[in-house]
């Protein structure tokens, strides 16, 4: 990773507080513009880390530039040492994070195609975590909104404060129930077991959530996670609506993208697939024909 020094740029921040591309509990993500040039800059919030929890940033700040030189990631450019937390710099995703309005959740839904490409690039990315180090890592936290979007809008998978590193030779380890609620595995929840099948579950929510589009956890008089939607109303033997226009329907791909989503998000890890294999199948779907 290049050790760049941003230091006379980032202390702007406080100035441009408007010019935020994502606002989270724990970080917030701002457009910066050093020598001309724009920069996403990810400021994490002091209020919310004690000294212990300082770890999580530089989690973050290791398997990010691990991970710097694939594709699929988020690029880390450098980051600046010279405040309380450091401040990391990112190369600019120009279409933003896949969140509202941009894409994904109640509003102008991206076309199928781009979606379902996004979809693979995730995949690709989750799947190079379980497979590429002599240590597995677990993302924990594959969400809509650690999803950035390139000018040619592919993705760029980000954040990995919450990501656990398994160690050699082991396929799980018990650790803090960390995450995003509607996402998280619920075997994760009850046992504090963290696995590949951990993303795996949080990769077929975001797949839900990127064919309905609609939240994880559904707006309403009753509190109701999308997951427990869907399978109510496939149990019910009733239509499952998918996100988009008349015109953008692929009845035959968005069938068979519900399957593998609902797939993932089995209630045993025994019965989930692996994301190497869950990717292989989202490609198949790419290229399979629809009318």
């Amino acid at each position: 990773m290049e050790a760049l020094c941003f230091r006379n740029s980032l202390l702007t921040l406080n100035g441009i507080s408007n010019s935020y591309l994502s606002h989270h509990r724990l970080f917030t993500w701002y457009k910066g513009v050093i020598e001309d040039r724009p920069y996403a800059i990810k400021k994490f919030t002091e209020s919310e880390f004690t000294a212990e929890r300082e770890r999580e940033v530089y989690n973050d700040i290791v398997l990010s530039a691990r991970v710097s030189n694939h594709s699929c990631f988020l690029k880390l450019l450098g980051c600046s040492l010279e405040f309380p937390i450091p401040v990391m710099v990112f190369e600019y995703p120009e279409n933003g994070v896949l969140n509202e309005p941009r894409g994904c959740v109640e509003g102008t839904l991206l076309p199928w195609n781009v979606r379902l490409r996004i979809a693979t690039e995730v995949a690709i990315a989750v799947t190079y975590l379980h497979t590429a180090f002599p240590r597995i890592i677990i993302h924990i936290d594959v969400k809509q909104t650690n999803v950035f979007l390139d000018k040619n809008w592919n993705a760029k998978l980000s954040d990995f404060t919450f990501s656990v590193t398994l160690p050699e030779g082991k396929s799980w380890i018990k650790d803090e129930v960390m995450g995003s609620l509607g996402y998280i595995d619920p075997v994760y929840i009850m046992m504090g077991l963290v696995t590949q099948y951990t993303d795996v579950f949080s990769f077929g929510i975001f797949m839900l959530v990127l064919l309905m589009g609609r939240q994880p956890i559904m707006d309403g008089p009753k509190f109701t996670y999308l997951l427990v939607y869907v399978k109510d109303l496939r149990e019910r033997g009733e239509h499952v609506e998918f996100g988009g226009g008349s015109n953008d329907m692929r009845p035959g791909q968005m069938k068979m993208f519900l399957d593998l989503a609902l797939r993932c998000c089995e209630k045993r890890h025994e019965d989930r697939p692996k994301m190497i294999t869950v990717a292989k199948e989202i490609k198949l779907i790419e290229r399979s024909l629809d009318c």
